[in-house]
């Protein structure tokens, strides 16, 4: 029987408590008035905690962004990849992944445009930069995963497609700025463009 790992120190529980409080905090401060307009003091203020503390935790305000988002963003994809599994073609099953994530991406336009902008072009270096980064491989290998399983593709064929999936994706949800554009339009947008490229069963 393998013994259970130790429970975590208070030092880590501290650590752990901070960076939960600053999640929060971060996550409502940004729904509640976007990204341009909240600033790392209001959010440490928020916390509870110091200027100097927060930026142990997140470097920037778009860092703090990737850190409040990513969350929802890996809940989003995992309800679509369980949505995708009851889908019998390829197109249904890859436009269930994403649409839950295009529904999480607009839920505040500009936050949404925001993430996807330090997504691309963050610092690479950066914890929260590197798992918002995971959780677009993980798309991709849902979207890959689909490909293989339901169509002729091979599985080369269908990592390649994947990637141009992902692109469609990025591309029409950081271009669609007008918040009065439904998000199934969006959807729609996207599900003509994947007609074109997947391949059929």
């Amino acid at each position: 029987m393998t013994p259970s790992a130790p429970p975590p120190g208070r030092r880590e529980r501290n650590k752990q408590e901070k960076l939960e409080r600053i999640t929060r905090a971060a996550s409502d401060l940004f729904a509640r008035h976007g990204v341009d307009e909240v600033t790392t003091q209001q959010i440490a203020e928020a916390a509870d905690v110091g200027a100097g503390t927060l930026f142990l935790y997140a470097r920037t305000k778009g860092e703090l962004l990737l850190l409040a988002q990513n969350a929802a963003y890996a809940r989003s994809l995992d309800e679509g990849i369980r949505a995708s599994s009851a889908a019998s073609t390829a197109l249904d099953a890859v436009v269930a992944v994403l649409e839950p994530i295009v529904h999480c991406n607009r839920a505040q336009v500009e936050n949404g445009r925001t993430y996807l902008r330090e997504m691309a072009f963050g610092d690479a270096t950066e914890p929260h930069h590197a798992e918002a980064l995971a959780i677009v491989a993980r798309t991709e290998e849902a979207v890959a995963g689909i490909v293989v399983r339901l169509t002729s593709a091979a599985p080369s064929d269908a990592a390649a497609l994947a990637h141009v999936v992902s692109a469609v994706m990025m591309l029409a949800m950081s271009s669609a700025v007008d918040e009065s554009v439904p998000d199934d339009e969006i959807v729609a947008g996207v599900r003509r463009q994947l007609k074109a490229i997947l391949p059929p069963r």
